[in-house]
């Protein structure tokens, strides 16, 4: 039986056992003598894959507790509830759906039959909007209600419809497109932002993205909202507030009522989930941003990765390995809190989208079947600039008593 429909207790598994008596051996582990003691320990204890390098050497941790987490892994089965991901089955128990935002990143030519349909169709037709539609304005063929061609676009959205595609934007920002547009990005319901983001702006030539998979979250239609008063009180027309609104949503009749054109609609599916959704149109202001072409190269990236998830021994497996990683430290360490801190610019809001990948992905009290879990879930996720850090929280992290 799928682990999703009879959750089992890891605690309980010999692995488990084996790991709590292999934490007690490393009590003492101190790790300059581990590097003198293993010259090899870099080589050992590090991995490369899709033009990513994985250094986990300076880990609490040895080659044998590698072996006991990979044992633990096995054992829960990730190796079946990954396939089973993939390949399409509810995994999701409680709403009785698939998790397939990995669909997203497979190529043309893949099948994927979810009951008796092939997604990719509708991935790819979904994909071909986007071409269309950047390319119309990038073009400058898409023109606002006075005929001028597109300038910026502001997109409203909150969640994985902000966080994801704002993150993306900024870190590919070497690859903005000259023929591009200028891409703002709308979330807190505090009119403070919507007037500094709109202060600037032209409403003859801005685009309005929706991002909302409801189109009824309370703060996305608030700002939608704002918006269109802002748009109609600058000279826009009814008549013509199609030419300045697109949609990315499940809900089409209710993007349909606010005045946007149905052909200005882009689908958002119940099998994707908001936090993985940069993946689909709610990434369309990536590609406004960097070009439809590199929004498809960075599918491709995404995909090598899946597919190294997928086939790699766990051994060498990144995904795995820094899941792993998580467990040890979590469970068998005490850690409460995870600090990440990117020093590269375009990375400064890497922490916001992973505290949303990671918390509202594993803050659960209950396993599938609604019994309570026995071990933590997930640590605070936390962190910040930090070349920053280090002239503000880093000297309690390495000095305070804690």
């Amino acid at each position: 039986m799928s682990y999703y429909q009879h959750p089992l207790d890891v605690t309980g598994l010999p692995s488990w056992k084996a790991l709590e008596e292999h934490r007690l051996a490393m009590q003492n582990f101190n790790m300059r003598e581990a590097f003198q003691a293993d010259p090899a320990r870099f080589e050992e204890l590090s991995v490369s894959c899709c033009g990513l390098f994985l250094d986990y050497s300076k880990n609490l941790i040895t080659p044998e507790t590698r072996a006991l987490l990979v044992n633990l892994a096995r054992e829960a089965g990730v190796e079946q509830a990954a396939h089973a991901m993939f390949n399409g089955e509810r995994v999701n128990a409680s709403e009785n759906r698939p998790a397939l935002h990995t669909a997203l990143r497979r190529p043309m030519g893949d099948n994927l039959i979810v009951d008796g349909e092939n997604l990719m169709r509708e991935v790819h037709g979904a994909l071909a909007q986007m071409t269309d539609i950047v390319g119309r304005i990038h073009n400058h063929l898409w023109r606002g209600y006075n005929d001028k061609p597109i300038t910026d676009v502001v997109n409203i959205g909150i969640g994985g419809s902000f966080l994801g595609p704002q993150l993306v934007s900024e870190a590919l920002l070497p690859f903005t497109q000259q023929c591009g547009v200028r891409c703002h990005y709308l979330a807190n319901i505090d009119g403070s932002e919507f007037r500094e983001v709109t202060a600037n702006l032209n409403a003859e030539t801005t685009l309005f993205i929706v991002s909302s998979k409801s189109f009824g979250t309370l703060e996305t239609l608030k700002n939608a909202q704002a918006a269109r008063t802002w748009y109609l009180a600058r000279g826009g027309t009814e008549e013509k507030l199609y030419r300045h609104f697109i949609a990315v949503t499940s809900n089409k009749q209710a993007a349909l009522d606010f005045g946007i054109r149905e052909k200005n609609i882009f689908p958002m599916w119940d099998w994707v989930g908001g936090r993985y959704s940069l993946w689909s149109a709610i990434g369309l202001p990536i590609a406004l941003a960097i070009g439809m072409h590199n929004f498809k190269d960075l599918l491709s990236g995404a995909y090598s990765m899946d597919q190294h998830f997928l086939h790699e021994p766990f051994e060498t497996n990144m995904p795995v390995l820094l899941a792993m990683l998580g467990v040890w430290y979590h469970n068998f360490w005490g850690a409460q809190s995870y600090a990440f801190l990117p020093y590269d610019h375009y990375l400064r809001n890497f922490v916001k989208h992973l505290q949303q990948m990671d918390m509202e992905s594993n803050g659960k009290s209950v396993r599938q079947d609604g019994t309570p879990v026995s071990c933590g879930t997930g640590p605070v996720i936390w962190g910040g600039v930090g070349c920053n850090g280090q002239h503000a929280y880093h000297q309690l992290l390495h000095q305070a008593r804690r």
